[in-house]
């Protein structure tokens, strides 16, 4: 019903920025959110921030003043600005869509922070 596309993922040293890339198609006029999830290895899946279709952001506190999610879902395209990178930050980051209270999610983007 929504595919999800990211893009932008990539090998980045410590402090440096990325931008990560997500194109929703498909069903897209009933999605309420989207947003951006991450899972490093052996760890549990986690957000790291959202918008909601009214505009509301949310964020993760872990990345509060360095990231920054932007885009809407009318345009079908969300946005994350990732600087002053952490080795921590190193993960598997997914766009995800909720449509009609089920979770739709990308195939990934690997983010590897150098430090």
């Amino acid at each position: 019903q929504v595919q999800l596309v990211e893009s932008g993922g990539g090998l980045v040293q410590s402090g440096g920025s990325l931008r990560l890339s997500c194109v929703a198609s498909g069903r897209v006029g009933d999605i309420d959110v989207m947003g951006w999830y991450r899972q490093g290895q052996g760890k549990k899946r986690e957000l790291v921030a959202d918008i909601a279709r009214g505009g509301n952001m949310n964020y993760a506190d872990s990345v509060k003043g360095r990231f920054t999610i932007s885009g809407d879902i009318d345009g079908n395209t969300v946005y994350l600005q990732m600087n002053v990178l952490k080795p921590e930050d190193t993960a598997v980051y997914y766009c995800s869509a909720r449509w009609i209270g089920y979770n739709f999610w990308g195939q990934g983007t690997q983010v590897t922070v150098a430090s």
